[in-house]
């Protein structure tokens, strides 16, 4: 029997690539696609040395054209596609003051278009079959707008919307949209996000929570439990007990849950009207703060990007700043 196609959009790393890998070991054959071919490699050398079990394309999900050309290669060279999972993204760290038109552009050309090119890329074949599995990777920042991380919460937001409507449009079609709502999870992703402002500072208090093992939740348990969701067609998996108590709380009382948000943006590092609007990545802004302490509380984070290839080559591990 030919196994399953599964096609995982952003898989080179991460979340992405840990659900690539849950999808292998439930005898899947895998597309992964990614921006950098060189990524995409190393993250085949992690998954099928072998090469024979997944397969790379080098694919940006916020070109519709691309996309289309990706989804008919795979039905014509690998398979027809069974299941479609959408993990690409961008986090930018930085207040608003800092924050330009360009950084939600991107995010949302990422993290909206993114799912729904891929959505409408793989419909065609799937409703000429009769089934099919669409897996939307969102975010409790889509449910709950947090401070200092607005364009993701705004592209969020957008894909909670597209995936939980795809869910209604398509029912009696045998094809299911699940709209994945993680809250903070363990993937190392502190490393690979983009800080602005005072980008040493963001990244002091956005590395712990993001590594906190009371706080953020261990990224294999969590793509089990989203690979489990999407084959059996769930119309939501949320993640992690804060992103549920968040949504509860936010769907019952939701003026409350903004004058929360609003105390905890007074508590995040002030913001400079003065400074250039350029952002640096996670690798910088750990050298440029140089902390032990944010070190030691972020430890299980930076461990889990060494494991799921978030670290980057052209990188040491050297807490200084390069000359």
């Amino acid at each position: 029997m030919t196994p399953p196609v599964a096609l995982v959009a952003g898989a080179s790393r991460g979340l992405g690539l840990l659900i690539a890998r849950e999808l292998l070991e439930r005898d899947h054959t895998v597309v992964i696609c990614a921006r950098e071919r060189e990524e995409l490699d190393d993250a085949c050398q992690l998954l099928d040395p072998s090469g024979e079990r997944v397969l790379t394309y080098v694919c940006d999900v916020t070109q519709a054209d691309a996309v289309g050309e990706m989804v008919r290669w795979t039905e014509a060279e690998v398979g027809p596609i069974e299941v479609a999972i959408t993990v690409a993204g961008v986090i930018q760290v930085m207040p608003l003051v800092n924050t330009r038109l360009e950084h939600f552009e991107e995010a949302v050309d990422i993290m909206t278009f993114g799912p729904v090119h891929v959505a409408l890329a793989v419909l065609p074949e799937m409703r000429k079959r009769g089934r099919g599995r669409i897996g939307t990777i969102t975010s409790i920042g889509g449910a709950v707008s947090v401070p200092h991380l607005l364009p993701y919460s705004t592209a969020k937001f957008g894909a909670v919307g597209f995936a939980r409507g795809l869910s209604a449009e398509l029912a009696g079609t045998g094809i299911t949209s699940t709209t994945v709502v993680p809250g903070l999870m363990r993937t190392g992703s502190h490393l690979n996000a983009r800080f602005g402002g005072h980008a040493a500072s963001e990244f002091a208090w956005f590395a712990p929570g993001a590594s906190a093992p009371l706080v953020a939740m261990d990224a294999e348990r969590a793509a089990q439990r989203i690979v489990k969701g999407v084959l059996a067609g769930r119309n939501q998996v949320v993640l992690t007990p804060l992103a549920k108590i968040a949504m509860r709380v936010s769907g019952v009382a939701p003026s409350l849950t903004t004058t929360a948000m609003k105390v905890m943006g007074r508590l995040l590092p002030s913001s400079d009207r003065g400074q250039e609007p350029t952002t640096v990545d996670g690798h910088t802004a750990r050298r440029r703060l140089s902390s032990p302490v944010v070190e030691k509380l972020s430890t299980l984070g930076t461990r889990a990007a060494h494991r799921f290839n978030q670290m980057d080559n052209a990188q040491t591990d050297s807490t200084k700043e390069p000359s």
